[in-house]
This record gives structure tokens, sequence and C-alpha cells, in this order.
């Protein structure tokens, strides 16, 4: 019974070894993030879907084939199957519809038709009204052209049973969107927020001025100004039938959308470039006189785009904020990749022993970041291209403040005050050799993927990658040397030390002796112990929710389980974590607490 108790404590536990480096109780809604379905959007893409024609051969066939996940496409056929009795007239109508609106863009693709009615759906006020928009005039073209489907929006909501299910649906979107969706949005937003040392502004003050009538007169009015709080707010919002792949983002007022399927990894995705720009929006709205001071240069360069590209905005506010965005996209990348490659880089020297082997790793990396260099100067241009003509100065300027640990928003006054418009009228001729290697080096990429990757990632991450497969073979004296020597030149990576605990848990399933069996779980208790003592701030939530879960098991296997259910309490604090021992402190707590 020991033997297999033993057993339990030490093979259940397995971390990633990668770590997310997200800060413990780390909560979205304090960056203002919210991961929240749409009711809106779920009827009116719902609608859509009901949309078909007949084929030659008499056969009913969609009109709207938009590629979806897996669970979109099952989601799909869901729905399909639930409104299959809706009113033929309906039916028709809603047809009729789509299709002449696909006729009028013969070579958009589904995503492309679909777009505007996402738009559309957050015109329309909450479920049951679905009413349409007080004010239209200020409504672009393409959103325009499909407000008339308001209407069929309305009737489908009323005459299907899709009232019914809509709670059923938000309830299956956000278990689907606590997977992938909720984990790379915190570290989108750590990372971002970690670039820039800040935090975004989630109330902005605006000045209204209001006029009334005094008294009986009608020539004399009061004039009267009023501050007002407004919240801001960035929504998530997962939805199954979003086009796979495909990213919509919407921002009204102060409130910014993006429309994602809901196992979405926003990695290195157009989702950072809108969350981006909820941040910084503000920012340059607050420094509005300084943008002032680069409006002539500004302006002539946008005048000189739009004679190619009138799509390109002449305002000069707008165009500052979308720089700062692809600035910061495109630094923040470039910085943690070299970064990381850096650190691996020194991590490996050591390990060299002739000075030429030394030489050819440092001539490699040095390669590699000319090459992340080259890359980035390419993206600048083709943000510059597209009308972010301050793209280039704003990433210049990052520089100062990347490690620096200066917050961007007290810098951006000094950040704009530094322009020399003569300074970046050459920019473009100087980037010009960096580019070409860039697309050289695109090409070749696509021409052979595999040979030119390069993989930055921190060198423990690689070890530890290397160790489990040795621990999978269960050959744990090698894991736990390697380990060992691991943890002597990185001393204070709680990651190891979980590692070596686990490692020492397992090797003592296997000693038959008692004193010898202790005495090894006494080494795994110590490990665990060094993972608490070195966490930071930083530390991945999961990794120190399984170590106090560990901790527990072997406090209970000593019969002590009066501490042990005080570990099981910490694991629980720190909630139902994606991969911690949330359920299993749960459980070991209940069952400890039983009469």
């Amino acid at each position: 019974m020991r033997r297999i108790f033993v057993l339990i404590i030490f093979s259940i536990f397995a971390v990633g070894v990668s770590g997310q480096d997200i800060p413990a109780g780390f909560d979205l809604l304090n960056y203002g993030v919210r991961v929240e379905p749409d009711k809106r959007l779920m009827v009116v893409l719902a609608a859509l879907e009901m949309a078909s024609a007949k084929t030659g051969a008499g056969v009913d066939e969609k009109l709207i084939n938009t590629p979806l996940s897996a669970s979109g496409t099952k989601f799909r056929e869901q729905l399909l199957r639930d409104y299959a009795g809706m009113p033929d007239d309906l039916r028709r109508r809603i047809s009729i519809f789509v299709a002449q609106h696909k006729k009028l863009r013969p070579k958009a693709t589904d995503a492309e038709i679909v777009a505007p009615f996402i738009s559309m759906a957050y015109t329309l006020t909450p479920v049951p009204e679905l009413a349409d928009p007080v004010i239209t005039n200020d409504l672009p073209g393409s959103l325009l052209d499909v407000l008339d489907f308001a209407p069929l929006v309305r009737e489908f909501y009323r005459k299907t049973v899709i009232s019914s299910k809509l709670d059923e649906y938000v309830k299956d979107y956000r278990t689907e969107a606590d997977g992938e969706l909720n984990r790379s949005a915190r570290e989108m937003v750590s990372d971002l927020l970690g670039y820039l040392h800040t935090r975004p502004r989630l109330f902005f003050k605006e000045r209204i001025t209001t006029e009334t009538q005094k008294g009986k007169s009608k020539n004399t009015t009061l004039r009267q100004v009023e501050t007002r709080e407004n919240e801001r707010r960035f929504f998530l919002v997962p939805e199954k039938l979003a086009a796979k792949g495909n990213i919509q983002f919407l921002n009204i007022r102060d409130d910014y959308y993006v429309v994602v399927p809901p196992d979405t990894d926003l990695s290195f995705s157009e989702a950072r470039r809108a969350y981006l720009q909820f941040v910084i929006d503000p920012l340059i709205l607050s420094n509005s006189r300084e943008i002032a001071t680069v409006r002539d240069w500004v302006k002539a360069r946008l005048d000189e785009l739009r004679k190619a590209n009138p799509d390109i905005t002449p305002d000069v506010h707008i165009t500052a904020s979308r720089s700062l965005v692809a600035a910061v996209d495109v630094r923040q990348a470039e910085y943690t990749r070299a970064r990381i490659a850096t650190e691996r880089a020194r991590a490996n020297i050591q390990t060299l022993k002739s000075d030429k082997e030394k030489l050819a790793l440092s001539s490699d990396l040095e390669k590699y970041l000319q090459s992340l260099a080259d890359e980035s100067a390419l993206q600048l241009y083709e943000d510059y291209s597209k009308g972010a003509v301050l793209s280039f100065y704003f990433a210049e300027q990052l520089k100062g403040i990347e490690a620096s640990g200066f917050d961007v928003a007290s810098s951006l006054r000094e950040m704009i005050a530094s322009f020399v418009p003569e300074k970046e009228t050459a920019r473009i001729v100087e980037s010009a050799d960096a580019r070409k290697r860039a697309v050289a080096a695109r090409e070749e990429r696509k021409k052979n993927p595999a040979a030119n990757e390069v993989i930055a990632e921190n060198p423990v991450t690689i070890r530890l990658i290397d160790i489990q497969k040795t621990i999978a073979a269960k050959d744990y004296a090698k894991a736990d040397t390697d380990l060992k020597r691991l943890s002597e030149s990185n001393p204070s990576e709680p990651r190891i030390y979980y590692n070596i605990g686990r490692v020492a848990g397992l090797i003592a399933v296997s000693i038959e002796d008692p004193a010898a069996q202790a005495k090894k779980i006494l080494e795994a208790k110590a490990a665990y112990d060094k993972v608490l003592l070195n966490a930071t701030s930083n530390t991945d939530r999961a990794l120190l929710s399984l170590t106090y879960v560990a901790l527990a098991r072997i406090y209970e296997f000593d019969n002590n389980d009066q501490y042990a259910i005080k570990l099981y309490d910490e694991a629980i604090k720190l909630s139902d974590v994606r991969g911690g021992g949330f359920n299993e402190a749960i459980a070991a707590k209940q069952r400890l607490l039983k009469p």
C-alpha cells in the first residue's frame, strides 16, 4: 500500500517545460480585456447560414461556406439541424438577399462576404430587440449595403427557436474559449504590456459642451461644460462561425472588438495590433499637441501615398496611432527573439571548448540577429506603404525604452519631440539594403523552409525537453544527473527543481529499502521547496499549483494531514489554471476532511 501511494504522489504530475511567464494572479479584466460571446453576432451569422440556392440539378446548396475550424464545422451542422423547420418564406427571402449581395461581389471570398454582416451585427441593439442604429449617415458604405438584412435577422430571431438556444450556445462558446483563446490572450497581453512597461487606460475623460435656453428668452443660452468618464473595453469575441484563420477587428467609440474562432491562438496574430491600438489610441489623443508639430511632414507623406491608394487615411492622429502600433508590434517581436537567441547562445558557448567553435557560434548569432533586423525593416516599410509613415521613427525611438523600464505613456511626449524631418525623409533610402536582404530571405524560406528555420528558444527549455525524453525512456538516473547539472548553471530556475523533485519521486517508487526510499522522498521534498523559494511574480502558476499539490501529498504520506491541507489550500487559491493541480487539490482536501 505504501509503494502504491508513493507512486500516486510522483507519477501523476507532469508540467510543460516551456513556462508562460505570466504573473501570478494575472486577470485579463484588469487590463480591459473581456472574453465574451455576443448573442447579436450569433443570430446574424446563424441567419446567414440559412441561405441556400438550387443547383442546375435541383439540389439545395448553401450560399455561405466560410471555412471553419473543426468545432465550427460541427456547430454549422448543428445549426442546420436546429432550424431545418424554419418558415420557407423567411428562408427564401434570406437566400435572395445573400445571393444578390454575392452577385455584386463576384471575386469576394465567403469570408469577405460575411465581414460587413459582422460589422452590421454591432450596430444593432442587444437581443431580443436587435433594433437598427438611430444614426446611419456616418456608417461606411459596405455596412450600409447590408443594413437592410437587419429586419430579416429580427424575423429569424422571432420565428425560430434560436432565442431558447442562445444560452446553450454561449455556454459552449465559453467552454471552448477557456482553452487556447484565454491562454494565448493572457500571454499576448502580458508580453505587450511588459514590453511597453505600461498599463492600458481603462477610463477616459471627455469634455462635452451643452447649451440650454435661459428662462423664456429665445436669444439667451447657457453654455455648460461637463466632464464625462467613459469606460474603455477590449472584447475578444469567440465565434464558431468566424472564418478559420481570420480575425476581424471593429472599433466602436470606446469599445474594441476582435472576432475570432474560440480555439484561436493569438500569438503573433493581428489581434496583437488590435490590442495595441486599444492601448495606444488614448496615448496619442493625450499628446495631440505634440502630434501637431509633425503634422506638415506626415501630411506630405500621406498625400504622396494617397495618389496610389486613396483608401489611406489623411488623418494625422490616426496615422500616428497606427504607426506606433506597427512599430511596437515589429520591435517587440524582434526584441524578444533577439533576447532569447542571445541567452541561448551564451548558455551554449559555455559548453564549447575550442575558440573556433565559439567564433562560429558567435558568427551564427550575429547573422541571425541581422536577419531579424532586416525582416523588421521590411515589415516597417510595408506598414509605411500602407500609411503608417511614422513606423520607422517610432521603432527607432522604442529602442531607447526597451531595456530602460520607462513607461511608454510617460515617454511618448519626448519621443515625438525628438522628431527630425530631414532624418526621417532619408529613412526609406537607408533601409533599402536591409529590405532587399529580407525579401531574398523570405524567398529562400519559401523554397526551403526547414533549412533556414532558426529556433530561438530559451536554452533551459530546450534542455528540459531533451531531459523529458530521458524521463519518458525511464532512464531516471541519467535524468537526475542531467537535471542537477542543469541546476548548477541555472540555480534560480523553478522548472528545473520541479523536475528534480519529480524524478526523485519516480526513483523512490523503484526502491525496496524503506530507509533509502525515505531519503529519496526527502530529496524530492527539498527540490519542491526550492521551486517555491525561487518563484517570482513571473513564475508559471500551473507550475506552482502542481508543486503545492506534490508537496501536500508528501506531507499526507507522512501522516501530517493538517499541513497537507494547508498546501492543498495554496493550490486551490491559485484557481483552476490550465495544467495545474486544482482538481487534485479539491479532491484530496475533501478526502482528508471526511470523518
